[in-house]
């Protein structure tokens, strides 16, 4: 083990990461920590977008995997990603909604996921406000002075297993701080994200994009995602977002099956949602496709 987040270490060695969870939230409770701790995954999504905003069951849950682990890999916890319930619209909607963040990263969490992050402004405002302002990597090229405050350290640090300043170290976006330990991602959801993908994608400080396949199909007037083989409008929409993500060095997230892993994982694709019955057949068969090594 030589990072906290287990996510960000297989990125590092351009092994793909397997997640699971979904839109309703894990079980946010002490129990349900120490039961996640021996996931197969690599993190966990907690779906706060459409679950509930729970800060005490938040809590609990990273609590609960500090008290069932480490993990088999030696890891303290697996990581865990926080999907927010705030629209990416504006840099003005996401600054004023800044307050999600910096309750979610005081509970000691490892990542954050934007939801339809349309406009660059919107993403630099997510990045600027997750970052503490004595972070000045990337200051001055793309980014401004960081916006989170004083205090939640003091609550963060302990789960993470450091003292109260390595965590302030630490605590900081990957891959723009090398040594950081955040994993802040975006969802490019929406035809009005997708016209902007290939600006939005190269903001400092983003280490994974998805392209939303649910509600990019609502998007363009389709009442349920039609499914795999996409229309042609919708592969087009998957391809740009793919190729954006390419072009900034940034991973791209997308699902798969057993029988599909091998191809995505050949084509690039490095975050992979693999939650549902066919997640852990998925994981174990991507795993020996990528030839990895770290244990679960």
């Amino acid at each position: 083990m030589s990072r906290i987040n287990r996510a960000i270490e297989l990125l590092e060695q351009d092994q793909p990461i397997y997640y699971t969870g979904g839109h309703t939230g894990a079980n946010l409770s002490y129990e349900g920590g120490k039961e996640m701790v021996s996931t197969y995954a690599d993190y966990i999504n907690v779906g706060m977008e459409h679950g509930s905003f729970d800060m005490p069951g938040l809590q609990q849950f990273m609590e609960g995997l500090v008290a069932g682990g480490p993990t088999r890999s030696g890891h303290r916890t697996p990581a865990v990603v926080v999907e927010v319930p705030v629209d990416g619209a504006s840099g003005d909607i996401v600054r004023a909604n800044a307050w999600q963040f910096r309750q979610i990263l005081a509970r000691g969490v490892h990542g954050i996921l934007m939801c339809h992050a349309e406009t660059p402004d919107a993403v630099k405002a997510f990045v600027e406000s997750c970052r503490y302002p004595f972070q000045t990597i990337g200051v001055g090229k793309g980014l401004d002075v960081g916006r989170r405050g004083s205090a939640g350290q003091a609550s963060a640090a302990p789960v993470w297993g450091v003292s109260i300043d390595e965590y302030l170290d630490k605590a900081d976006p990957w891959p723009l701080n090398p040594d950081g330990e955040l994993m802040l991602g975006l969802k490019i959801e929406n035809t009005r994200a997708l016209v902007n993908v290939e600006v939005t994608t190269q903001v400092p400080g983003i280490a994974f994009a998805e392209w939303g396949p649910g509600d990019m199909s609502m998007s363009m007037g389709y009442k349920n995602a039609p499914g795999e083989p996409w229309p042609d409008e919708l592969w087009e929409a998957r391809e740009r977002v793919r190729k954006a993500c390419k072009n900034a060095g940034i991973a791209f997230l997308e699902g798969a099956t057993p029988d599909t892993i091998g191809a995505k994982i050949d084509e690039g694709i490095r975050v992979v949602s693999s939650g549902g019955a066919l997640g852990e057949a998925t994981a174990k068969a991507g795993r020996a496709h990528s030839g990895r090594t770290m244990p679960v």
